[in-house]
């Protein structure tokens, strides 16, 4: 028997079938795409390849997608129903502080739960990471529980090694930087014309912050796949992510260049549409647990 259970938002941009395979309670966030001056709220729960490929399909033809922050009588239902399902240990996992408060909603949403459910105890995770890296957390998490260890021992070691999970992040189309406040809209114009790629990271605090410039996609990613040698993968959780907002074809050309040049073939995965709506389309990114701390 189990000693905890594991909670995650849909940042975490784990797929629908991970999700029920590992039997954890999900929260899914939503998002807003406005389209002819008609905006539409959708949840952040897609069942299929095909929900990414239309969501980044819209957001190239124009249309907006903006998120918000889900209340705390959402969080409140969703931690409701685990400690009415009889769950006394958990622990949840939250978008970055840096990018989202969520985590001081969610934790408030488990104070108002213990009230009514006092043996209710759930520690929630700001993952100072998102989207693949956030998932990452999550199945380490699940490991962990599978193995027989303690939510406290869980939650420790993720707040041991989050700050070493290391991303690199190419935009490709400025205009969603400019709308994030990232870049300004003279930047994002002399950017696009001279076909600048900004790289971006998450610093420790989890904030998105620009590191570099390339000129092109194709030395982006030859500057990401170099600077690889500097960091050694965690022993214990080797995981590499290559995650894409629709951009297959530059995602693979990624992992080739990381086979070839140091026999590691990255799984690929879709970023989501919450995360995807800050990004835009054609993002390519890599991430990956390191024995080192991010470098800002």
């Amino acid at each position: 028997m189990r000693k905890f259970e594991i909670s995650t938002d849909s940042t975490a941009d784990l797929y629908a079938n991970e999700i029920k395979e590992n039997e954890l309670y999900f929260l899914p966030l939503t998002f807003m795409l406005t389209e002819k001056g008609v905006v539409t709220e959708h949840k952040d729960c897609f069942q299929s390849p095909e929900e990414y490929v239309d969501l980044y399909n819209k957001l190239r033809a124009g249309i907006m997608s903006k998120t918000s922050m889900n209340n705390p009588f959402v969080h409140e239902e969703h931690f409701r129903k685990m400690a009415e399902a009889g769950v006394k240990d958990a622990v949840h996992f939250t978008i970055s502080y840096g990018l989202c408060h969520t985590v001081d909603v969610a934790r408030e949403a488990v104070e108002t739960v213990k009230k009514d459910f006092p043996d209710f105890n759930c520690l929630c995770i700001e993952c100072t990471t998102t989207t693949v890296g956030q998932g990452a957390l999550v199945k380490i998490a699940v490991d962990m529980r599978d193995k027989g260890r303690t939510a406290r021992e869980t939650f420790d070691y993720i707040e041991s090694v989050k700050r070493n999970f290391q991303h690199f992040i190419v935009a490709d189309d400025l205009k969603f930087l400019m709308r994030g406040g990232r870049l300004s809209a003279v930047s994002a114009t002399i950017g696009t014309m001279l076909n600048i790629k900004p790289i971006i990271i998450f610093n420790k605090e989890g904030k998105l912050v620009n590191y570099r410039k390339e000129r092109g996609m194709k030395h982006a990613l030859s500057y990401i796949v170099d600077e690889f040698k500097n960091y050694s993968l965690n022993k214990d959780y080797p995981i590499i992510y290559i995650g894409h907002t629709d951009n297959t074809e530059v995602a693979t050309k990624l992992q080739s260049m990381m086979k070839e040049r140091y026999g590691i073939s990255p799984e690929i995965r879709m970023i989501g549409p919450v995360i995807g709506s800050h990004l835009g389309p054609n993002v390519v990114a890599m991430a990956f647990l390191s024995n080192e701390e991010r470098p800002l």
